[in-house]
């Protein structure tokens, strides 16, 4: 298996695991179907009657899955170019696929019931309550899907939801339990290995950190990482040192990619998120959404701001530096969060009050140490205010 097919199983593996569910629905639509028309106790009713009922309903439920993946189309495009391309969130929700599948089973027991009657003069009454049952259950799901395709394109829950996300990945990518990190002083051991990625342009999504440390530890190195997950990799440039003696490709393995950024492990997303969606709700002259966002951009950069710097030491049961993931700093947080918004609303008055408001209480709340990259963005702010109200001459 080749570097870049080792680093792609685990996206693989959940890609094998919907399509396994989606063939374990049919699968089991199809058991019924052929099990179900041959009970013979209870109550029956005429086969042809059944028949026909059956071939309705399986016919307009393969009907409503050419809805379902419409549906899926129009929402993600509309998604994309409302809020972010980035955003995928609700391409990825579960309960798309689980209706989409849930439908394909349905229909192929309507299907398969009907041919295992034939020529049968009545059947069981039992084929008939098995597929009002599933209609129920359909009716159910398409239920579900119906409300999470309104979250999906209405501001506030996907606000709300990005700013969760957010602030999950900063509690993980960030840990504060004692014990997981090393300390720094420590010198590493020779030699010292360059590691450069050898496979066209792809995006870091997540590192397996088990992995990583298990192979250090058993070759008696370390691995120090050179770019965090969310990093575009370009061919040729360099992804991690090892110092010691372990394969490039035991480094390269243990590096899942893809591509497109995920929130699995890069503390960025959410605030490239939040940013898109504020500097999309300005090109169309909608400074309210700019600022909704700025409310939630500011709840993250104040959990931002209480992060530790430096990178991620994981060590291994001996407390051995094994591993060392390089992690986004303050600086990367506000620039990636207001440079691009302060350029942009440059003629947007509320949205530059909004920003100086949060630069000031971050200020106000921040350590000392961040106090000179928010004083930077705030004498920008001030400067576009002072040009957009002038004082009286």
């Amino acid at each position: 298996m080749s570097t870049a097919a080792a680093g792609d199983a685990y996206r693989h593996r959940r890609i094998l695991s919907a399509e396994l569910a989606q063939l374990l629905y049919i699968l089991v639509g199809l058991g019924l179907g052929l099990t179900v028309p041959r009970i013979r106790r209870g109550p029956d009713l005429p086969a042809q009657q059944v028949i026909g009922i059956l071939t309705t309903i399986g016919l307009g439920v393969l009907g409503l899955v050419a809805v379902i993946f419409s549906l899926g189309i129009l929402v993600v495009r509309w998604v994309a170019s409302n809020y972010s391309p980035r955003l995928t969130q609700f391409r990825d929700t579960p309960i798309l696929r689980q209706t989409f599948a849930f439908a394909l089973g349905v229909a192929v027991f309507c299907i398969s019931s009907a041919f295992t009657i034939g020529p049968r003069v009545r059947v069981s009454m039992a084929v008939l309550i098995t597929a009002i049952v599933l209609l129920v259950v359909m009716a159910g799901l398409l239920r579900t899907l119906q409300v999470t395709v309104a979250t999906a394109i209405q501001l506030s829950p996907v606000l709300h939801s990005i700013a969760a996300r957010g602030r999950d990945v900063l509690d993980s990518v960030y840990p504060a339990e004692p014990g997981t990190m090393a300390s720094p002083a420590g010198p590493l051991p020779a030699p010292c290995t360059t590691v450069t990625w050898p496979n066209p342009t792809t995006v870091l999504q997540r590192i397996q950190v088990d992995r990583l440390v298990g192979a250090a530890r058993t070759a008696d190195a370390v691995i120090v990482l050179r770019e965090p997950p969310g990093t575009t990799l370009q061919c040729g440039m360099p992804v991690a040192d090892i110092h010691g003696h372990l394969p490039a490709a035991v480094v390269l393995g243990g590096l899942v990619v893809g591509s497109e950024r995920t929130f699995e492990q890069d503390p960025l997303f959410a605030f490239r998120l939040l940013t898109d969606i504020a500097l999309r709700a300005l090109r169309p002259n909608d400074p309210a959404t700019t600022v909704q966002a700025l409310d939630y951009l500011e709840g993250l950069l104040d959990r931002a701001a209480a992060t530790p710097t430096g990178p991620h030491r994981v060590t291994d049961p001996n407390h051995a530096l094994r591993l060392e993931i390089p992690r986004p700093g303050w600086d990367e947080f506000v620039r990636t969060s207001l440079d691009d918004l302060i350029t942009a609303a440059a003629a947007a008055p509320s949205v530059l009050l909004r920003i100086q408001a949060l630069l000031e209480r971050l200020r106000n709340r921040a350590h000392p140490d961040h106090h000179e990259v928010l004083t930077q963005r705030l004498a920008r702010v001030n400067e576009h205010l002072a040009t957009l109200f002038p004082p009286p001459t």
